[in-house]
């Protein structure tokens, strides 16, 4: 078995010789898996900066960087409360465009 493609829309730092599958002919493809940390809605700025903070610190310790780097097209990001709040809703908004042009239905 030979991989093709990422299905993300950067490459791989796991894989940087691998090709996007926006790069291999599909542009402004992306369908990678990704995890958040949520807060309940009303937790204080402050104590959303305080686990943003200590969040990104634990990330960038080398063990946690090399047991992610261990696992295949697993990139660390660690980005902002803000820049996450934009990413998931550009997710909710693209995977339900998704859902509406094809019909699915919940059985």
């Amino acid at each position: 078995m030979r991989a093709l493609a990422v299905s993300s829309i950067k490459r791989s730092l796991a894989m940087p010789d691998l090709p996007t599958i926006a790069e291999s002919g599909f542009p402004g493809f992306d369908a990678s898996p990704w995890y958040g940390v949520f807060a309940p809605s009303g937790t204080p700025k402050e104590i959303v900066r305080r686990l943003y903070t200590e969040i990104v610190k634990i990330l960038s310790l080398p063990d946690v960087q090399e047991r992610f780097s261990s696992q295949k097209g697993t990139d660390l990001v660690g980005n902002t409360p803000e820049e996450f709040a934009t990413f998931y809703k550009d997710e909710i908004s693209k995977w339900a465009k998704v859902v509406k042009d094809c019909g699915a239905r919940v059985e």
